[in-house]
């Protein structure tokens, strides 16, 4: 089954009992016994829902994988995999991390004993020099957020298979679309479904898919134990979302393209950062592991004030937190979505004052070309 087919009829299709194409809203918190602990698959909707475990059964196919997870949050996908680790475990991770990725661990988990470094897993010489006696996995973006580096999965998966290491990899920014770190050796994939996946700024949703049955066993315990789970309403539109993907993955690509080929060209823009770019320094790994290279375009303007007067002059680019839905979306990490990284290292990772990322979306190319124009001069 080809993936736009696969976005559509993958998972559980329809509803069996009624004919309905579209699973079923189950908005119900328990389920009648037959007798005591004798039920019919489900019992209490923080263990289990059915139009959830739609959603999972269809995540879990778009990834290939084993088992599929949908949790309230893209934050609360990834607390629930690090909780897979215990106290003293080690976590090397991508250096230009999600901000609020960063915020977890080294102002959340780190209470608990869970440790993390971050490292430039664009490098692998760098990876292997960073593993320690203790580490147990390995979490990786790519692309990253907001530099839109790109990590060799395959070879990273190797470096942790050969050290005994867990491959975890979000994958928000690919999408099961452009992307599946699942075949190319990760052990675990993870989603802020919130972005692409919803696609249209109505939902917050997270999502994880895992290669291994003990993996999904153990997870289902922590989701069932801990209680972030998505509802059913929020699974139901997750689904709606999902059957779109493709086109919308399709149609923002072509979108970016126009404009990453105006910036590049544009005197006031003093770097790009687009793995479609020829020029991106990993831009042949990028093509080998993804179909696409996406919606996500960084480029830096050369100071905080040139990034606000370009925000306050912009009519189509919506300046908001989040990325992927069909309005394009401009922000400042340094100011927003990163800025709970300290200064120091944000400066040290490249993540100026005048970066600025946007988001593309689904607007006519023309028009978002003429705002960025007219916001840019001057």
């Amino acid at each position: 089954m080809r993936k736009k087919t696969q976005l559509i009829h993958g998972g559980i299709f329809g509803d069996e009992a009624t004919g309905a194409v579209s699973v079923p809203i189950y908005q119900v918190s328990t389920y009648k016994q037959d007798g005591p602990g004798d039920h019919r698959g489900y019992e209490y909707s923080r263990t289990g829902n059915p139009t959830r475990h739609a959603l999972e059964e269809l995540i879990k196919d778009l990834e290939e994988g084993k088992r599929g997870f949908a949790f309230g949050s893209g934050m609360a996908a990834m607390t629930a995999v690090m909780m897979l680790l215990s106290s003293g475990d080690h976590v090397l991770m991508t250096d230009d991390v999600y901000g609020g990725s960063f915020r977890v661990m080294t102002k959340v988990l780190n209470r608990f004993g869970i440790e993390a470094s971050f490292v430039n897993t664009s490098d692998i010489d760098s990876i292997q020099n960073e593993i320690r006696d203790n580490t147990k996995a390995l979490f990786i973006e790519t692309p990253t957020n907001p530099l839109l580096k790109i990590t060799d999965l395959e070879a990273v998966a190797k470096i942790a298979k050969a050290n005994g290491i867990l491959t975890i990899v979000d994958n928000t920014f690919s999408t099961p679309y452009w992307q599946n770190p699942l075949t190319l050796g990760a052990d675990i994939v993870l989603h802020s479904a919130t972005k692409y996946l919803g696609g249209h700024s109505d939902v917050v949703a997270g999502l994880v898919v895992v290669n291994d049955e003990k993996i999904g066993n153990d997870l289902h315990f922590i989701q069932n134990s801990t209680g972030g789970v998505l509802g059913p309403q929020d699974s139901w539109l997750l689904m709606r979302g999902i059957k779109t993907l493709g086109i919308r993955m399709e149609e923002h690509e072509k979108n970016t393209s126009r404009i990453v080929e105006y910036l590049s060209a544009h005197e006031g823009v003093s770097k790009i950062y687009y793995p479609g770019l020829e020029s991106h320094p990993n831009h042949e790994i990028a093509k080998k592991q993804s179909r696409g290279f996406g919606g996500m375009v960084s480029f830096d303007v050369g100071s905080a004030e040139k990034a606000a007067t370009v925000l306050n002059k912009v009519k189509y680019f919506t300046l908001a937190e989040s990325l992927g839905a069909v309005e394009s979306l401009i922000s400042v990490p340094a100011l927003m979505t990163h800025a709970s990284i300290p200064a120091e290292r944000r400066a040290e990772l490249g993540i100026t004052d005048g970066l600025i990322r946007i988001s593309v979306g689904l607007e006519d190319a023309e028009d978002l070309l003429e705002d960025l124009e007219q916001a840019l001069k001057g």
